[in-house]
């Protein structure tokens, strides 16, 4: 079985797909994050491409950011200072080669994730 990473955000206060949001992948090894790419979500939330393809994929820990105080700004969602969600940093592990899906379920307050489908 091929090996990748997908991705979907969902912004749950507004009730639609978070387009535009900046998402960054690292790899962990050992105390070092090494960085892998920057992808930005399109107008159903997911990324245009793989955010990790089977040509690149390895299994080991990895880290998503999820830029979402830049998001909240350029969507129109009245900021506190700070905010109180800005950057959201998930960091997962991939054991087998598989395909891992780790969706964002995202609002200013608060958020979720799972190892999605």
């Amino acid at each position: 079985m091929a090996g990748y990473l997908t991705t979907h955000v969902l912004d749950t206060a507004r009730g639609c797909p978070a387009e535009g949001l900046t998402i960054d992948l690292y790899r962990i090894e050992g105390d070092t994050r090494v960085f892998l790419t920057t992808l930005t979500t399109n107008a159903d939330g997911r990324t245009d491409r793989q955010i990790l393809p089977e040509s690149d994929f390895a299994t080991g820990t990895y880290e998503l950011i999820f830029h979402a105080g830049a998001y909240l700004d350029a969507v129109g969602m009245p900021p506190e200072t700070p905010r109180f969600l800005d950057v959201i940093p998930i960091r997962f592990g991939m054991s087998e080669r598989s395909h891992y899906h780790v969706p964002l379920l995202l609002s200013p307050f608060g958020y979720s994730t799972y190892r999605g489908s």
